[in-house]
């Protein structure tokens, strides 16, 4: 089980859970079994895992990465999700960089908060990450006589195969994760 420790860095030290060994420990037979991805997968590492309900019977795999690391991760996006969906088959896994938030100056203080690390900046970021490897081409907010506000996110209608099964899987990922209802979908081209 040593091998697949490498494979996992939590904060402060702290041990991983069982679910997140399991998720360490296909990324460490991934590296090792798969020829295409051994060399990409050999300086990569996790910080943690998440397993998300999603509706009915269907689950998501949430898979946090550093965020040093994310560019590496986007360039085997496509093929590293592939491989880890038939490994914990029937779920989807979604890769999602880790990212802080700080919360703003006192008043007075000559301290100032990178735009990159506002509220607003990580949300929207992880909403990118969420929906890769699709692109994001609109959003709309639509806010309601009851004071309640939903989000509509439109995606790039090239990436339609390979992502329209799992708009409800995104939705459901980032209302755990944002607190934000996100309705995803495509737009709809004139001909």
């Amino acid at each position: 089980m040593y091998t697949s420790r490498k494979k996992i860095h939590k904060d402060k030290d702290a041990e991983p859970t069982e679910f997140e060994e399991s998720v360490a420990q296909a990324f460490f037979d991934l590296e090792n079994t798969n020829q295409d991805l051994k060399s990409d997968l050999k300086d990569l590492y996790i910080n943690s895992a998440i397993q998300i309900d999603v509706s009915g019977s269907r689950k998501a795999v949430v898979i946090h990465v550093p965020y040093r690391l994310r560019k590496a991760f986007r360039k085997v996006h496509v093929k590293l999700v592939r491989e880890l969906e038939k490994k914990f088959s029937g779920k989807d896994v979604i890769l999602i960089a880790t990212r802080r938030i700080l919360r703003p100056p006192k008043k007075g203080s000559a301290v100032q908060r990178p735009r990159s690390r506002t509220l607003t900046a990580v949300h929207e970021a992880m909403l990118e990450d969420i929906v890769l490897p699709a692109e994001i081409v609109g959003k709309r907010i639509r806010y309601r006589i009851d004071g309640s506000k939903i989000m509509k996110v439109f995606l790039d209608p090239k990436e339609r195969n390979n992502t329209e099964y799992k708009l409800e899987t995104f939705s459901a990922v980032y209302r755990k994760l944002a607190g934000k209802d996100v309705v995803f979908e495509f737009p709809v081209t004139e001909a």
